[in-house]
């Protein structure tokens, strides 16, 4: 069988990476499959355990984090909750022949991609400042130093958009999904033609 590929997709809060991966996951016909994320926050109404995150203790996280268990973790927004990658998602999903997808931030990413160059990168962006503003403000869910928080990471964030190999500007979910799994389909069959 063959190994599998990592895909690493990034992009600022509010640029719609989720919506994105979740419709990936779902119409392209690679064999996806998203890495579950570990966290000590509380689960949300509706979360199950191993399916939207592995959900740890902050006493168990730490105790994983030593043992070298995590390819990236991090504390996040200030908030004290800590989110992270399992090494052992990654491997088993890839020794599996899956396309393993990592949804983490551009901080986790540059983690990873020295212990991974191979990866394939994928940036999300909204094309600009303002439309992400528009897109946060339009969630009616955050004060207003929240927001510029967010806005002020997304800024940071953006500055290593030219680090990912494929940018893609997300105008519609449909046309976002597309472009990854046309730029997925041709990697994967441009491998094909190096075996044979």
């Amino acid at each position: 069988m063959p190994r599998g590929r990592l895909i690493i997709i990034s992009g600022p809060s509010g640029a719609g990476k989720s919506t994105v991966v979740a419709q990936l996951l779902r119409d392209c016909p690679l064999p996806l499959v998203l890495s579950v994320s570990a966290t000590t926050r509380p689960p949300r109404p509706g979360e199950q355990d191993g399916v939207n995150y592995h959900f740890l203790t902050s006493q168990q996280f730490e105790e994983r984090r030593r043992a070298g268990d995590f390819l990236e973790c991090c504390e996040v927004f200030g908030l004290g909750y800590w989110y992270g990658t399992l090494k052992s998602e990654v491997s088993s999903g890839l020794a599996a022949g899956k396309w393993v997808i990592l949804e983490i931030d551009v901080e986790g990413a540059m983690k990873v991609l020295p212990q991974a160059p191979e990866a394939v990168t994928v940036f999300v962006h909204p094309g600009s400042m303002e439309e992400l503003e528009r897109r946060l403000r339009g969630r009616g869910a955050e004060s207003e130093e929240a927001i510029q928080r967010r806005l002020e990471i997304a800024r940071h964030e953006l500055t290593f958009a030219n680090r990912y190999s494929h940018r893609v500007e997300n105008r519609s979910v449909d046309q976002a999904v597309r472009e990854i799994c046309e730029t997925l389909s041709r990697i994967r069959k441009g491998e094909e033609c190096s075996k044979n």
